[in-house]
């Protein structure tokens, strides 16, 4: 638009004619904004308010009286408030370029005056304190002009021919020299160590290649063996597997042979062999029932017939008295006793016979004996006819039963 101006954002635009600024200037400052200006009526101008430098080289004197050649820099700008502004814009703003020349004369000035107060061994080991002390004896003078400093560094101190400052440096050079020697023979000690070290670990490893080198080569060694056994042992191996297999078929099939064996022959034989001993258990049982049937039998049929023979063997017997000589003594009475006695004896030989088949065979000889007549002559054809008569089916003839009944009598008959 015709008339307005506008300031850059690093600059204050000065409006002169017309009102008067702040506090009775001569112009008004306008900063970050625009302003409409009547064209031949105002004037404007514009005053930087960027970052400016300035150099500072100076020779300056020590309270030691040596001289010393100090380089500094200095970092300053206009200050932001309107105040700063009219008090730089009064000084500098036809001549912008003099605001450096200015700076660097106020403190080349203030600079000789402190380092006059200080030692070279103060300015050279404590140059912050000697900028600090510029920037605040500085600090009031910049402001009446307007100004206002960011930054004070002093880059270079030297003393020229003296030599003072390399003097002041000699023991801590010297001390520096003795611990870089220190260091450098550490150094050298430790590289030492280090190579002794790394030819060490290059010989361990050299060596623990060659072992693992050997053991591969072994290991493919035995690995190839292997390899080259492994078609007879896989072979001797199947054999043997198949020697296994029919060994155990073999006794496989002896153990069955062995059962149809048994099933075949032995538990026959067994179920034949129990039958038979059932069989004649059962035949030896039955005999014996038989037996003893036939015992019970005999000896019924045997009593039975001693007892209806009875009578004819004392018949016999008597017979055999009709050709002896018989005294009786006694009349009736002994003629009584001997019919007694051959009824006796008819009895004995009776009982006789049953011991002989019961088995018994000595027991009827005694009872002989105690007869009460006594045969002559005629006694064992009287005997003989007797046991000829009682002929059965188990004949026995004791010895002592065939003697004359009449033995044990001769007190009563002659």
């Amino acid at each position: 638009m015709f008339g307005y101006r506008v300031p850059a954002p690093d600059e204050a635009m000065l409006i002169s004619g017309g009102r008067r600024g702040l506090g009775g200037a001569p112009f008004r400052v306008v900063t970050g904004h625009g302003k409409f200006v009547l064209p031949v009526f105002r004037k404007v101008r514009f005053l930087t308010l960027s970052m400016c430098e300035s150099e500072v080289v100076e020779t300056c004197v020590t309270r030691q009286g040596i001289a010393l050649h100090v380089r500094a820099v200095i970092a300053f700008k206009v200050g932001n408030d309107p105040e700063s502004i009219i008090n730089a814009g009064q000084r500098f703003l036809s001549d912008q370029d003099q605001m450096s020349v200015l700076t660097g004369r106020i403190f080349a000035g203030h600079l000789r005056a402190i380092i006059g107060s200080m030692t070279v061994e103060e300015i050279v080991t404590e140059r912050q304190k000697l900028a600090a002390e510029v920037l605040d004896t500085s600090k009031t003078e910049m402001a009446k002009i307007g100004l206002i400093v960011d930054s004070l560094q002093i880059q270079s101190i030297d003393d020229g021919d003296t030599g003072y400052i390399d003097a002041m440096s000699a023991p801590h050079k010297a001390a520096i020299q003795r611990q870089a020697q220190i260091a450098q023979a550490q150094a050298n000690q430790a590289a030492a160590e280090a190579e002794q070290e790394a030819a060490r670990r290059q010989a361990e490893y050299a060596r623990q290649t060659a072992v693992v080198k050997a053991e591969y080569s072994a290991e493919v060694d035995r690995a190839q063996a292997q390899a080259a056994q492994a078609g007879p042992l896989a072979l001797a191996h199947a054999q043997q597997e198949v020697l296994a297999a029919r060994t155990e078929l073999a006794q496989r099939q002896a153990e069955l042979r062995q059962q149809e064996l048994v099933a075949e022959i032995v538990k026959p034989a067994e179920a034949d062999a129990e039958r038979v001993r059932i069989l004649a258990a059962a035949e030896a049982q039955r005999m014996k029932v038989q037996a003893e049937a036939a015992a019970s039998y005999d000896r019924v049929a045997l009593d039975r017939m001693l007892i209806d023979q009875l009578p004819q063997i004392v018949k016999e017997a008597a017979g055999g008295l009709s050709g002896a000589n018989v005294n009786v003594l006694n009349g009736a009475d002994g003629l009584g006793e001997i019919a007694a006695g051959l009824v006796a004896q008819g009895l004995t030989i009776l009982d006789s016979v049953r011991q002989n088949l019961n088995g018994g065979g000595g027991g009827g000889g005694g009872g002989g004996q105690g007869g009460g007549a006594q045969r002559n002559g005629s006694g064992p054809a009287a005997a003989d006819t007797g046991r000829r008569e009682l002929q059965g089916p188990r004949p026995a003839a004791p010895d002592d039963g065939a003697q004359t009944p009449g033995r044990g009598g001769k007190g009563t008959a002659e």
